[in-house]
């Protein structure tokens, strides 16, 4: 048993996945994961390196990955918004990597050591153009360790970045927690080629898969990466119909996979008379809030959404439908982010309703609880 607080958990995690290679730039509130991966990686062969600002750690944490590393860099807001160009630029080059955002309140530097979860939106679509993401939201500190493993595994299954899109709450939060030995854990790594160097290409899909096999460099296999729409060589095509065939690939390595991909936990919906959609560190005031309703005889089903991205619309639909469910509340710390999302999903089967704030205060129990009142029409 530790006691550890979410960004020492989130450390512990990366390295018990593989993690060997941490790049990145001090920023509130994820400082902790580079100050600690520093001491960590030294430990188990790893290689730490502070970068002169956010850009290049994303930059670094790509070459390392390339070497055959895998790599995570840590960052919270303004720090996050740099970062946008070399994700797409790993999206596009399928160049597996995790990086964690410890959200806080913005927008620009905003209140540097307060909650937000008002990153959301930006997780899913901060770089441009069409490209696959993944993100994953804790809401405990061991969560947040099995959360990183998953971060990883998901990130080399799939060769693209994954986003592990914590909060300060779950940041700085400390809890006891009992840390499974590394040996116990289910770890992916990367496929290999399997064909010798002079027939490889780059990008060639085996016949029945989506995701091309992955050399280091250094092992013998040359070959070309670019951040321009490339063909199986991995040079750069204007060839519309190539164009056509990758960009769709890279959304459909996700599309078709989301049964592998999501999770999310789902409690209390049977024949409850609301449902509390909430995620992260916002789910712990929920379940009191819970508590408060059901004492007072309101009764109260929570969705949590653990992969935010792709957001697991079909169960979520699912679990409005299937117990008739016609009142939902969402309940975040920003403006209405996935309220939105709930809204397009449930369209006329729910009225959905929002709770949140941008103050850089937490929701407290009573807020949410009064909200559920106001929904629900109890006195």
């Amino acid at each position: 048993m530790k006691l550890l607080m979410g960004n020492e958990a989130c450390v512990e995690g990366a390295i018990a996945a593989g993690m060997r290679f941490f790049a990145g730039y001090p920023i509130t509130p994820s400082t902790e994961i580079a100050e600690e991966s520093s001491r960590r990686l030294p430990m188990v062969g790893g290689k730490f390196i502070q970068m002169e600002d956010e850009i290049a750690g994303m930059a670094a944490c790509i070459g390392a990955s390339i070497a055959g590393l895998k790599s995570m860099t840590a960052t919270s807001g303004p720090g996050f918004s740099l970062k946008q160009e070399n994700i797409g630029y790993a999206a596009l080059a399928e160049i597996p990597c995790v990086i964690v955002n410890v959200q806080r309140s913005g927008p620009s530097t905003g209140m540097p050591t307060s909650p937000s979860q008002a990153d959301v939106m930006q997780s899913r679509w901060g770089t441009h153009g069409d490209h696959p993401v993944i993100a994953l939201s804790p809401s405990s500190v061991r969560e947040t360790f099995d959360l990183t493993v998953e971060a990883f595994n998901l990130s080399e299954k799939y060769r693209t970045p994954v986003i592990l899109l914590m909060d300060e709450i779950i940041g700085h939060l400390r809890e006891g927690v009992d840390l499974p030995d590394a040996s116990s854990l289910k770890i992916v790594n990367r496929k290999k080629p399997t064909v010798s160097p002079e027939e490889f290409v780059a990008y060639k899909v085996p016949e029945g898969e989506i995701v091309p096999p992955m050399p280091s460099f250094g092992e013998g296999y040359r070959f070309n990466i670019t951040g321009l729409i490339h063909d199986e060589t991995g040079f750069p095509t204007n060839n519309n119909a190539i164009a056509a065939k990758v960009s769709t690939r890279l959304m459909k390595k996700i599309e078709d996979n989301v049964d592998d991909i999501i999770r999310y936990e789902a409690n209390g919906v049977s024949g409850c008379d609301i449902l509390i959609v909430a995620y992260g560190g916002t789910i712990r005031t929920v379940k009191a809030a819970v508590k408060l309703a059901a004492e007072s005889g309101i009764k109260a089903g929570v969705f949590r959404p653990i992969t935010i991205w792709p957001f697991p619309e079909k169960a979520f639909r699912a679990c409005v439908r299937d117990n008739n469910i016609k009142k939902v509340l969402v309940a975040e710390l920003n403006y209405g982010q996935i309220s939105l999302e709930a809204e397009r999903i449930l369209k006329s089967d729910a009225e959905v309703s929002h709770i949140g704030k941008i103050d850089g205060d937490i929701l407290y129990p009573n807020e949410v609880f009064k909200k559920i009142c106001e929904v629900v029409k109890h006195d």
